[in-house]
Parts: structure tokens; sequence; C-alpha cells
């Protein structure tokens, strides 16, 4: 074999050293894909459920409307909480007050006369407990991967949520369409099982001995460190713009039906997922990348310009290429903001931060698809991703223009990085 295609091979090559290093990281790993597994085909089964029980545009973009609120106060205050008590504890709690949620919507599904709030209330719901959750779940990348490996765990665990992501909602297709939504509840259901087994094994992750409670307070320290900075200003401004303006998942449903192929739901779902896959699994370059506000700048732009192109797309096979470079894009931006995030977040701050990271890349998508149902409503669906896509190119460009210290960002040189990176270096001698 050539040296070159040798070289270039190895650049391509995923890293594993997380997964081989850590047995904390390998758990969660697993976790992560069999919950997102169920996860993401309860996501093809609610806006299904919806658009069956009422076929309006306007009460399946109300669904994520409804979390947002949820996800803002769960959110802020999962993120205090996680600084202040054990990580794994609330990890596994959350993870049983999902399961209930899960089995609520089944149980509903099974009623001869399925209750539309019932869907509005436990959507709701399961969007607390997981913003409850998740920042704890980003934090502890941090306790149990080194610093250098920060890269590649953005890099695995991006690939395993891609992984989920593409068959998932192909398989949560299938199962709406032929058995119904009670199905496709049963097996999230079952995968919170699963995922609370190897949740549990988890060793304990208590707070620091002089972590600050979870309180008001200690919330206003997270915003302030977050405001100062405006490089992490940066990565959270322009994935809420992103996802604000060219988001349209809840489209779908209508337009598998404008193009004549609503066997094809599933697929429309998945295809950003395939291309983030892709940018996955040859994405170990990613973790190379030392300018990575440009790199978010460069990926969020290109996202919008996927988007804006499905409203040309002639056919669903178009659409669905369209929608996978778009999701690619989406990934790679991604990467950069987690890498960003673990490698110059002080640890102290991690979990309070985390939850500010979760109000951009939640909130974006909620709103996005609320936006992208009104707009539809107006104009129909291909109007609604090609204004949604021209305006997030717009936003973000302008975001990079008014915030330079992000779109200058490099780790080799930024003050945040290195601090860091010596404090843990401290640390482990």
């Amino acid at each position: 074999m050539p040296d070159g295609l040798k070289h270039l091979l190895r650049h391509l090559s995923i890293d594993l050293s997380p997964l081989r290093d850590s047995r904390d990281y390998r758990l969660l790993f697993s976790s992560g894909v069999i919950t997102m597994f169920g996860t993401l085909i309860t996501m093809v089964a609610v806006p299904y459920q919806m658009k069956e029980l009422t076929d309006s545009y306007v009460a399946v973009g109300l669904v994520s409307l409804a979390e947002f609120v949820p996800m803002v106060v769960c959110g802020l205050w999962g993120g205090a909480i996680a600084d202040a008590l054990d990580r794994r504890k609330i990890i596994v709690l959350s993870e049983l007050g999902l399961l209930v949620t899960t089995a609520a919507l089944m149980v509903n599904a099974l009623l001869p006369n399925p209750q539309i709030w019932v869907l509005y209330v436990m959507g709701a719901i399961s969007t607390g407990i997981s913003c409850l959750q998740r920042p704890s779940l980003e934090a502890v990348f941090q306790q149990v991967v080194k610093h250098e490996q920060q890269g590649a765990a953005a890099v695995l665990s991006s690939m395993r949520w891609n992984f989920g992501a593409i068959v998932a909602p192909a398989l949560g297709g299938l199962l709406v369409t032929a058995y119904g939504s009670a199905a496709a509840y049963a097996v999230d259901t079952l995968s919170f099982l699963l995922s609370l087994v190897l949740l549990w094994r988890i060793r304990s992750l208590p707070p620091a001995e002089d972590a600050a409670p979870a309180s008001l307070e200690s919330l206003v320290e997270g915003m302030r460190y977050a405001v100062r900075r405006s490089d992490l200003m940066g990565t959270y401004l322009v994935d809420i713009a992103a996802m604000l303006f060219a988001m349209a998942t809840s489209l779908f449903p209508f337009l598998a039906d404008e193009l004549r192929a609503p066997q094809a739901l599933g697929l429309l779902y998945s295809a950003a997922a395939v291309g983030a896959l892709i940018a996955s699994i040859t994405g170990s370059w990613a973790a190379r990348v030392q300018r990575q506000g440009l790199g978010v700048i460069v990926a969020a732009t290109l996202w919008g310009v996927a988007v804006a192109l499905c409203a040309l797309a002639p056919n669903v096979w178009v659409v669905v290429v369209f929608i996978a470079l778009a999701g690619a894009a989406d990934m790679v931006s991604g990467i950069f903001r987690m890498t960003m995030w673990n490698q110059t977040i002080p640890q102290e701050l991690r979990g309070r931060l985390a939850g500010i990271e979760l109000l951009s890349y939640a909130s974006g998508p909620m709103l996005g698809n609320a936006r992208a149902s009104l707009m539809a409503n107006i104009g129909g669906t291909r109007f609604s991703l090609g204004a949604g896509g021209l305006l997030c190119v717009a936003a973000v460009l302008g975001l990079a223009a008014a915030l330079p210290k992000f779109r200058r960002y490099d780790a080799r040189t930024d003050e945040h990085a290195l601090a860091e990176k010596a404090r843990r270096e401290a640390a482990a001698a």
C-alpha cells in the first residue's frame, strides 16, 4: 500500500482510546446507544400520532413548543445540581423517570380513544426530566475521559448518537405505520430498562468538596462566566440561530405526503443521521482541528445551505441527499463545540455550563420546528424550508462578524484551554 494512502487511512481511522482507557465511559457509551435508540423511535411516533389524531401543522408544531418551558427551567436547574450532587445518582433517577413517561405514552396509545393532551403533557414532563439529566451526562465526560482524549470522545459520542439516529427513525417509521404508536412506545420503554442496568454499574461521582450548593446564586455565577467569554457565547448563539431558522423535522410527515412517498417517512428522519454518521466515522481529522470557532461557523453555514436546497428538490431521493449533507455539517459543528466546552471550562462550573449548552442545542430545534410549522401554514412546506435555510445562513454570518474572539479561537493559544490543560495535568501528577 502506498505511503500516502496509509497516511490518509491513519488520519481517517477512529480513535478508540477513550473506550479502552475508561470503564465508566464504556458504560455510558453503551447506555447511550440503547437509550438513544428507543428515544428516537418515540421522536417519530409522537408527531406521527399527533398528525393522525389532528391532521394539523400547528398541532404537530405545538408538541415542540410545549416542551420549551420545561427545557429552559430544568436545563438550568439540572446544571446547578450537576455541580452540587452525585452525578451518577442524578443520571440513574432521571433515567427511571423517563421510563415512566414513555410507559404512560404507551398506555395512552392503547386506549380506544387516545388523548391529545397526554402527548403534550408527557412530552413536556419527559423533556423536563431529560434536561435535568443532560448536564450531568455532559459533565461526567470531563471526569471519566482524559483531557487529551476529549476530541476523540466527542467523535465517539457523535458516532454513538448517529448509530441510533439512523436505525431508530427508520424502524420507528415502520413500527408506527405497520403496528401503531403503542408498539413504538413499548420498544422505548424496554430500551430504558436495559439502559438502567448499565448506568447502575457506573461508579459514584460525588461533587467537589467545596462545590457550591444548587441555588439561584450558583446559576447566576455560571451565566456570568459564560457571558464573560464571547468564544463560548459564540458556540451557543450560532447553534441556536442555525436550529431556529433551519430545523424542520416537524414538516417531514407532510413533506413525505407531498412527495407521494409516505413510506419514506422514516428515511427522511434517518437521512440527517446517515450524513452525520459518515462525518463521525471519517471525523478523526476534526479532533486535530485547533480553530474550532471558525469550524463551527463554516459547518453551520453549510447546514443552512443544505436545508434551503431541499426546497428545490424534485423528488424524495434528492431531499434525502440534501438532508444527509445538512446532518453531516451539523455533526461537525457539534464535535467542534463539544471539544471547546470540555477543554476550556473548569470542572467546578462544567455542570452549570452544560445546562446553558443544553439550552442552546435543545431550544433551537424546539423553536425551529414551531417556526417551520407556522411558516408552512402560511406559505407551504417548500417555502418554509427555503426561507428558513436562507435566514440561517444570514444569521450565522452576522454572528461571525459580531464575535471576532469566537471566530479567531485557537486551542493552542487560548488562555482558558491552556489553563484547564495545566490544571488536569497537575491533578493527574
